[in-house]
């Protein structure tokens, strides 16, 4: 990439301007486990920095990596669909959008999440195609492999995940040893960094990499072996259903070149890897000039990511984007945007709760509306909900969400908070509604959002407030769910003010047109004091659901609140994991695994059973490992009691299996 328009990344020194973590998710413990980095083979001269450990992915072998368990992600890639799309301009077959997205620093990223609320707890992922884990320094490592909360998140919505391979430039410490380490051969002309690499993606349970080489002085032999290598990292990775991004900087003559295009220059690599990120400096012509030449080589102009910084400015940036997504004819290339995290790094550090961080990324990618299906036109800023159509992977019993975003104030279980520890863990989180929010009514506008100051299960809920003076529809989900005798809706709702009537919408078909209002009916909600849980049953209708909301009715200002949604046609416990286990132990800081449990789990939580009979949470993930920082034995215990659930996709929980730890 330009150097010039890059602040970050591309030194050690560099991590102090990447996501602040707490003080206790960054100290060096020899149990605590982080997300993985390397260099392709030979490290830098002298010591790595504190909390940084150097490693050579030609060393790495699944069997000796301590941290897998904590960081190979356990949720498949989920199939998607697209819908008729909320408003007219949005394209369902054209423009994607490439997210490029540094979630922590390079080195002391927790590999499962920390204590703090502050976090880049992304949700919009139904306008995103492709999630690049971006990252590396010269400093610390240059390969890096995302953690698994990102990759089960991303996976739910159905977005593939890339780790990064980042070779610096000159002037940032990159060296041209690293590029050729990368790139160099067998004794049988194979490469085995791209043989590693691929086994790195399958043991992670990620879908690809991100190839930048940015590395000046190469000649036209190193260019050719840089072609070859992709060439052999495209094939076996295409063998395992991953994917390879090149990104605009290298040339087939060796140089960097940020091409700005796809031209004569980098079109090798283009041709052999699946897409290409386009370099900033692009114009309307060499955007023009790039889709054609694409289209000419029997690929799709839209497998061109059109690179936009929003690092710095965000939703203010600058662009053509008539370039790029034109409203009065084809989109020209996908779009691929660079840091969108800015939407939680501008915000004022008094300023970083989850309330205002969803109000940013809300601004960000729906637009100044806030409202998908009613685009303001007069916005500078073209909000992907603008141009690209949504995509759901809502198709198939049980669904349930507890609408948590993967990050909160507090620890909820049944609307009881079980933990007074804020916390984020991007793998816990539900799928959301992709459409935030499209609010339907004659009257006045309630606002919309997530909700962090109390919530159902997990750490937050979905908050209507506002004056209700004509029936307000919310559009929650839009989905492919089969309709059976025996299917159901379930409701976990709150009124806090005013008086309000709730009834189911659903819809069994599209809407007429782009825009346009799905043919919802509407079934009574039992309402009542505190949270209620109201079952809804679907006689009458068959076919499949297509459409999820809910339809408030009231008269004056109103707080009403969503603590979860369920549609099954039967309820199934979980069956019990086992094998519960400490596997290190350092004072308090301990390391756990189990065996998975049988059947279809969403997640395990793990308690302590405290003295006094009661539970407190410690967490919960995806993975069949947790650590566990910081326990200190309560008066008069001698050992302190931990209680491990399967949770299903309904929040049901399975019996507790149980490990004691001595004092």
């Amino acid at each position: 990439m330009n150097p010039t328009r890059r602040t970050v990344l591309f030194a050690a020194t560099a991590t102090a301007l990447l996501p602040a973590l707490p003080a206790q998710a960054v100290t060096a413990t020899a149990l605590q486990p982080y997300a993985t980095y390397w260099y392709p083979d030979s490290l830098p001269a002298g010591s790595p920095g504190a909390g940084i450990t150097w490693r050579s992915l030609k060393a790495w072998r699944p069997a000796d990596d301590a941290d897998l368990a904590f960081n190979a992600a356990s949720v498949p890639l989920a199939a998607r669909f697209t819908p008729t799309p909320a408003n007219p301009t949005a394209r369902a077959d054209q423009a994607r959008v490439q997210s490029l997205v540094s979630f922590g620093p390079t080195a002391g990223n927790p590999s499962q999440g920390s204590a703090t609320s502050d976090y880049y707890a992304f949700g919009h992922w139904a306008y995103v195609d492709e999630l690049v884990f971006w990252g590396g320094s010269s400093g610390e490592g240059l390969i890096l492999a995302p953690n698994a909360p990102i990759v089960d998140a991303a996976h739910r919505h159905g977005v593939p995940v890339l780790g990064t391979i980042f070779l610096p430039p000159v002037a940032y410490g990159g060296q041209l040893r690293w590029t050729r380490d990368l790139v160099q051969k067998d004794a049988a002309g194979r490469y085995p960094l791209a043989d590693r690499l691929v086994a790195v993606a399958t043991a992670y349970g990620f879908d690809g990499w991100f190839v930048n080489a940015e590395t000046g002085g190469g000649d036209a032999a190193l260019g050719a072996d840089m072609l070859g290598f992709v060439r052999e990292l495209k094939s076996l990775s295409a063998a395992k259903g991953q994917r390879v991004t090149w990104y605009d900087s290298m040339t087939v003559g060796g140089t960097v070149s940020w091409q700005g295009a796809l031209n004569s220059r980098n079109q090798p690599f283009f041709e052999t890897a699946d897409d290409m990120f386009v370099d900033f400096r692009w114009t309307a012509g060499s955007l023009a000039s790039s889709g054609t030449l694409a289209q000419r080589l029997g690929r799709s102009r839209y497998a061109l990511w059109a690179g936009v910084d929003v690092e710095a400015n965000g939703w203010n940036t600058s662009g053509n984007w008539d370039a790029i997504v034109p409203r009065d004819r084809a989109h020209v290339t996908s779009i691929g945007l660079y840091r969108p995290e800015w939407t939680r790094n501008h915000l004022p550090s008094d300023q970083r709760g989850p309330e205002h961080f969803h109000a940013a990324d809300d601004r960000f990618w729906t637009g100044a509306s806030l409202d998908p299906s009613r685009p303001d036109a007069t916005d500078g800023w073209r909000a992907p909900a603008v141009s690209v159509a949504d995509r759901s992977t809502v198709t198939a019993l049980p669904f349930a969400s507890v609408f948590n975003t993967g990050h909160g104030l507090r620890w909820y279980e049944e609307g009881t908070v079980t933990s007074e520890t804020a916390w984020n863990h991007l793998g816990l989180q539900d799928r959301l509604p992709s459409r935030r929010w499209v609010v339907r009514t004659d009257g006045s506008r309630p606002a919309v959002s997530f909700d962090f100051a109390d919530a159902w299960r997990g750490g937050s809920s979905v908050l209507v407030a506002g004056v209700v003076d004509a029936p307000v529809t919310v559009d929650l989900y839009t989905v492919r769910l089969p309709i059976s005798g025996d299917t159901v809706v379930e409701l976990t709702h709150r009124t806090d003010e005013g008086e309000v009537g709730v009834e189911l919408a659903v819809a069994t078909a599209d809407p007429s047109a782009p825009g346009a209002t799905p043919p919802y009916t509407y079934r009574p909600v039992t309402t009542g004091d505190g949270w209620r849980t109201s079952t809804v049953r679907l006689t009458g209708l068959s076919g499949s659901l297509h459409t999820l909301g809910v339809r408030l009715t009231g008269a004056g200002s109103v707080k009403w609140r969503l603590g979860a949604i369920a549609v099954h046609d039967t309820h199934r416990t979980p069956c019990p994991p086992s094998g519960l286990r400490v596997t290190a132990a350092s004072g308090g800081d301990l390391r756990l695994a189990w065996n998975r449990a049988p059947g279809a789990v969403r997640h395990y939580t793990l308690h302590r059973l405290l003295p006094d009979g009661t539970r407190r949470f410690l967490g919960a993930t995806c993975q069949q490992a947790w650590f566990v920082a910081g326990l200190r034995p309560e008066q008069g215990e001698r050992q302190a009691r931990l209680e491990l659930r399967a949770v299903g996709e309904l929040y049901s929980s399975s019996d507790p299996v149980t490990v004691t730890h001595p004092w």
